[in-house]
């Protein structure tokens, strides 16, 4: 696995030390040193609870998908996965937008003002 990138990212992105983690996962200091560094080969058991310690996937960690919550577009309609796309299309103003069209029209929905 090359994932030491990710984990030593998800630990700056939580503001916490290699010690701070290390003794979280019950680990000896220089040990964890060398997964993050990708000296040492991520274990599966570390990489369970480094991905519980973070709240992440283990398909993020490994580097399958770039979703944090490891959802995958496969796991989508065809519908979703490309409002998805189109949104990210989109700059910022106008994702605000469409979100703002989104909640607009879920409150007709909701009032039964269109079906």
């Amino acid at each position: 696995m090359n994932n030491y990138k990710r984990i030593r990212d998800l630990r700056e992105d939580a503001d916490m030390t290699q010690k701070q983690v290390a003794e979280k996962l019950f680990l000896q200091l220089t040990q964890y040193r060398r997964y993050e560094c990708g000296e040492s080969e991520l274990p599966m058991n570390i990489a369970i609870n480094i991905a519980k310690l973070y709240n992440v996937s283990l398909d993020y960690i490994a580097g399958l998908t770039n979703e944090k919550m490891g959802l995958t577009e496969s796991a989508l309609t065809d519908n979703e996965t490309l409002l998805i796309k189109r949104f990210r299309e989109l700059n910022q103003y106008y994702q605000g937008r469409l979100t703002e069209r989104g909640e607009i029209l879920l409150e007709y929905q909701k009032n039964n003002i269109i079906k």
